[in-house]
């Protein structure tokens, strides 16, 4: 029986997850339909701009994506102390860009009708405001937004109704900085992975390509979460990796799974890998099979431990590849 969605985030634990929706109609979710030759790639391009759209709204970053032919990737960063500090007007006005909010919220932002509120009308609308403000920061929420819109607009295209994704989204946690990089760049390569594209930088619809057009320029793309370097005390909100260090290493180990090159990562390989300590072999084993070894949580043998004692779960799936893969001792 699958968990549910509650019991899979926990922000204690972790505020970073690998979320994947998979559509039902698989060939025409951006494919091309063979019997009529009409294209809808188009469609990746809805997801792409309408992903980072809600970056603007909710309390939730993007790390990385990649929108394929019949699915798509996302990582995911929960800042809950953000939407926490956000006062009633903000959560209210984030809100309403979504959706139309209740009679008492619209009168509480309009300027004049606000006086006429009374004490107890405003005391409705906080508790309003903070049911609000916890969906602005729940997973369940950000992806129902993302995947309802897209299931919208492509059954007006298809002049149809009925289910486009299959059931709800399959979510991973990430407990720990390897397995948060080994997803990223799991899912930075999945085009290179399915042969659609050769390196990372022709890589459409995913974050690594806006990285690294970025990067040239010498930016980090705005909608999404920057890198901030290692580690440190005076830590600010961003990946805890260089972005030098992690275009590299998503080079070398595109190069390695290309089916076309068969490449291997030689002894300059990223520093990134030295800090986590993990040798090549073991991160070409992480970042090209996270989702098959794992299930709904990713990290190192002691973090799995940890979590599962945390959760009285009996077993979790991957224990196995990750005491191989990822602890250091």
């Amino acid at each position: 029986m699958p968990r549910s969605r509650q019991s899979q985030v926990s922000l204690s634990d972790t505020p970073y997850y690998h979320c994947v929706s998979r559509c039902v109609r698989r060939a025409f979710l951006c494919g091309e339909d063979k019997q009529t030759g009409k294209s809808y790639e188009h469609r990746r391009q809805w997801v792409e701009d309408y992903l980072l759209q809600l970056t603007a709204v909710f309390a939730i970053d993007v790390c990385a994506y990649a929108v394929m032919s019949n699915h798509t990737h996302v990582v995911l960063h929960i800042d809950k102390a953000k939407a926490e500090a956000w006062s009633m007007d903000e959560v209210l006005e984030r809100w309403h860009i979504l959706h139309q909010g209740t009679l008492l919220t619209q009168m509480y932002l309009n300027s004049e009708l606000r006086p006429k509120l009374s004490e107890v009308q405003l005391q409705a609308i906080h508790a309003t405001v903070e049911v609000y403000r916890t969906r602005l920061f729940d997973l369940s929420w950000f992806m129902r937004h993302l995947n309802e819109y897209i299931a919208r607009a492509a059954n007006k295209e298809d002049q149809c109704t009925g289910r486009f994704w299959e059931g709800r989204f399959k979510s991973q946690a990430l407990l720990d900085e390897a397995a948060l990089a080994a997803c990223m760049a799991y899912v930075d390569l999945n085009p290179v992975r399915s042969n659609i594209a050769s390196t990372p930088e022709t890589s459409d619809h995913t974050s690594i390509k806006q990285r690294i057009q970025q990067a040239k320029q010498g930016q980090q793309p705005k909608p999404l979460m920057p890198f901030v370097g290692n580690p440190r005390e005076t830590m600010p909100k961003g990946l805890p990796f260089e972005l030098q260090d992690y275009l590299q290493l998503v080079e070398l180990t595109g190069r390695v799974i290309r089916e076309d090159k068969r490449g291997y990562i030689d002894d300059a390989q990223a520093p990134i890998l030295q800090r986590l300590q993990i040798d090549e072999e073991s991160w070409l084993a992480l970042s090209t099979g996270l989702e098959h070894h794992f299930a709904s949580v990713v990290g190192a043998g002691h973090s799995l431990e940890r979590y599962k004692r945390e959760h009285n779960q009996l077993r979790i799936k991957g224990m196995a590849a990750a005491k191989r893969w990822l602890d250091l001792d």
